[in-house]
This record gives C-alpha cells, sequence and structure tokens, in this order.
C-alpha cells in the first residue's frame, strides 16, 4: 500500500511516501516557513537528487498543492495520479480521552479533534489544517489520524490519575496522557527484535530524547507509564522546558517577577530546562557538548542535572517494570550523544547496566553499546515516526476493508 504521510508543524510540513509492504520511501520533503516570506520546498525522489526550491507558501492548502503537484510531475515525480495514493496518514498530537488508536478521519471525528486544541493549543490546530488541505486537494481519498498520545491509552488509573480531586478528572479530564507515543512504539518493537525477542514478552525502558523529550516503560507491548502528562510540560528536564517542577514555584516567579501566569508558562516551555539552566548558553545538546568538555560551568551544571534525571526516571521505570530487558535510547540527542548516553549509564550500574565505551562512541544506527555481561541491554535505536505513521493508516485501511468485504458477503 502507498500512503502519504504529512506531519504538519505551525509553520512548516513534512511528508514522506512509503510503499508499507516493503517498508521503502519513494519520496520525501519538507514545506518551510509557511505563512511568512523566505517560503522553501525541499523534495527528493528515492535514487534521485535533492530538489530545492524558494517560494512562497501563504498557506498549508499551497503547501499540500506542491506537493502533490511534484509527486505526479512527468519528469520529477513517482505516480502518474494521485489514484496511486492509497491513503494519507496525518500525525496528530493529541487524542485525549476520545482516540485511542488510529482513526479514519470523517468529518465528525475532524470535529472531535479540533474540540482537542484546547489541550494541544500549539499543535492540534496545525494538525487540523494538514488535514482539511488534504481533504481539499485530494477529496474521496482515505484520510487516518494516529495519535500521538494513543500508545499510552493502556496506562493504569493508578499510573495515569494526578494526586488532585477526583471530580477535575471527571470534569475536565485532567490526567497524565504522555506523547511522542509512535516514537515509543517504533522503538520498543524495533528493539525487542534486535533482542530476538517477541515484542509482546519484553520489558523495555525508551528514552526518547531530543529538544522535547519523554520516557516510557513498555511492558508486553503495552505501555504502562511515561513521562510526559497532562502536556508536553511535565516531566524530564528538556531543550527549552523545565520538566516536572514543584507547582507552588509557579507562584512565587509570579509574584517576585510581577508576571502573568500565561507569561511564567512561556518561561517554563520557552526559557527553562537545559536553555535556563546553562544561563541561557543554548538549548542545543550539541553546544552544551562542547562546552561541557571545555569544562564550562554551565554547560556542566545544565547537562549534569539534565542526565541526572533520566537516570532518576529509568531507574524509577525499571522498579515499575519489575525488571527490564533493554534500555533505548532514541531521537536526536538519544541518537548522537555519544557524552549523554555515557553521563547516563555510568550512573545505573546498581542494574547492572555496563556501557561498551567504544560501541558507545561509534554507534551508527541501531547498535547494542552494552558489554555481553551487563545485565539489561542498550541500544541506540533510530526512531522513525512517518514509517509508524505509515505503517499504522496501512493496517486500518485494511482492516477497514476486510470488515467491508465480510458485511458484503453477509448480504
Amino acid at each position: 500500500m502507498k500512503v502519504l504521510v504529512i506531519n504538519c508543524g505551525s509553520s512548516s510540513l513534512k511528508f514522506r511516501f512509503i510503499e508499507t509492504d516493503k517498508d521503502e520511501v519513494i519520496a520525501k520533503g519538507l514545506c518551510e516557513r509557511i505563512g511568512t516570506n523566505g517560503g522553501h520546498f525541499a523534495y527528493q525522489k528515492t535514487g534521485s537528487g535533492r530538489i530545492d526550491l524558494d517560494k512562497y507558501l501563504p498557506d498549508h492548502d499551497e503547501a499540500v498543492r506542491i506537493i502533490l503537484t511534484t509527486l505526479t510531475d512527468p519528469k520529477n515525480g513517482v505516480v502518474s495520479s494521485l489514484d496511486e495514493i492509497d491513503a494519507v496518514g496525518h500525525r496528530i498530537v493529541h487524542g485525549g480521552d476520545k482516540f485511542t488508536h488510529a482513526e479514519i478521519i470523517t468529518h465528525e471525528v475532524l470535529e472531535e479533534i479540533e474540540k482537542l486544541s484546547e489541550l494541544a493549543p500549539i499543535h492540534n490546530p496545525v494538525n487540523v489544517m494538514g488535514i482539511k488541505a488534504c481533504m481539499h486537494r485530494m477529496p474521496g481519498k482515505n484520510m487516518v489520524g494516529v495519535f500521538d498520545t494513543a500508545f499510552h491509552h493502556s496506562l493504569p488509573e493508578q499510573a495515569y490519575l494526578y494526586g488532585i480531586p477526583y471530580e477535575y478528572y471527571k470534569k475536565y479530564g485532567i490526567r497524565r496522557y504522555g506523547f511522542h507515543g509512535m516514537s515509543h512504539r517504533y522503538v520498543a518493537i524495533k528493539t525487542a527484535n534486535l533482542m530476538g525477542m517477541k515484542y509482546h514478552s519484553s520489558k523495555i525502558v525508551v528514552c526518547h530524547l531530543g529538544n522535547g523529550a519523554s520516557i516510557t516503560a513498555v511492558e508486553n507491548g503495552r505501555s504502562i507509564d511515561t513521562s510526559m502528562g497532562y502536556t508536553p510540560l511535565e516531566g524530564i528536564i528538556m531543550g527549552t522546558r523545565s520538566g516536572s517542577i514543584d507547582p507552588e514555584i509557579v507562584n512565587i516567579i509570579a509574584e517576585k517577577e510581577e508576571k502573568s501566569l500565561m507569561e511564567v508558562m512561556k518561561i517554563l516551555n520557552r526559557k527553562s530546562g537545559v536553555f535556563g539552566l546553562s544561563d541561557y548558553l543554548s538549548a542545543d545538546i550539541r553546544d552544551l557538548t562542547k562546552a561541557y568538555l571545555e569544562g564550562n560551568k554551565n554547560a556542566v551544571r545544565a547537562l549534569s542535572t539534565y542526565t541526572y534525571r533520566i537516570v532518576k526516571y529509568i531507574g524509577a521505570y525499571v522498579t515499575v517494570l519489575n525488571g527490564a530487558h533493554a534500555i533505548s535510547f532514541t531521537a536526536g540527542v538519544g541518537e548522537n550523544s555519544v557524552l549523554v548516553r555515557k553521563l547516563i549509564c555510568d550512573r545505573l550500574g546498581f542494574l547492572g547496566v555496563e556501557i561498551d565505551e567504544e560501541a558507545n562512541k561509534n554507534a551508527s544506527g541501531e547498535t547494542l553499546i552494552s558489554t555481553p555481561e551487563s545485565k539489561i541491554r542498550v541500544y541506540v535505536v533510530p526512531t522513525d515516526e512517518e514509517l509508524s505513521i505509515a505503517r499504522q493508516t496501512a493496517e486500518l485501511i485494511k482492516e477497514r476493508s476486510t470488515d467491508l468485504r465480510m458485511v458484503d458477503e453477509e448480504h
């Protein structure tokens, strides 16, 4: 099945065209600076050179138009017509309690996704823009929503509830939802395969470490706890996000700095994390690593605190799992930072973790970085959220087709 994957940001649109039967990328690209001057379109057909085009992109509808025009272009395209695109898979950040698995997007489903914008005001509205643009440009085409929160619907009540009056959960749905679900699911499956284990008989801690970061305990193929919560602000320290803090700190900052609640929340989301801890040196782990190795005290403070918090979550989740078969690092930092992985693993000796220094330094692609003696295997596993979206989209379309055939046969 050929699936077009759409991943919308506020001013960007990443896409990938995938043959799911072979897990092959046919083409991919990116639209940048949508709605602003300096728009840019990048496109690459597998096996060919990259095409870059500076073009004003007023909105996501125009971005989708140029993508579809290029995919069907006689010279640079990969299909002769849009009929060859079997389905479109959309990344949607927040599905709330409503969506616990991928869904065919109808107008009713789209309305529900829009209602959930309150839970993800930065992300869900632009996800909706991408869906509407594709509906406009490809009327009648199968559209599937794949939700970042869906993988975590399996959290038990004791893991998703907060210690606040239960009525707030009943009234407003205030609970832990978790994020990066597509990445955690993909990496957990891949890790089980690397170990030669059945996914549904494995216990894995997945560390998705990027600018946004979360850790998840996956038991027998199910997320049973995760670090992000009602919003992506909770959990470990991130690039610019504070992670979990004492709630009273919000009041203290507001009072001492004479700031509104909204202003304080902006600080916690955009000026905190390793950026704030490094005294605004950088939010980029690459910059902080360079400064750390040079002995810069701000970088040492930021990375030491950052990795310490990650170790605490790993320890907690190995306990929740009652032991783990593996710990996997993924996403931009997890896949590429030798120093971050070392600082974390060096603190996990109590779990019997023993890292292979050379394997860690030379890790590329899917790599085992622990020694044969390590009681818990440690892997680096590149994530692929777009492939996860494509697979879930194809699975749902095939299930729906099977169900429709069975209905027809009954009649």
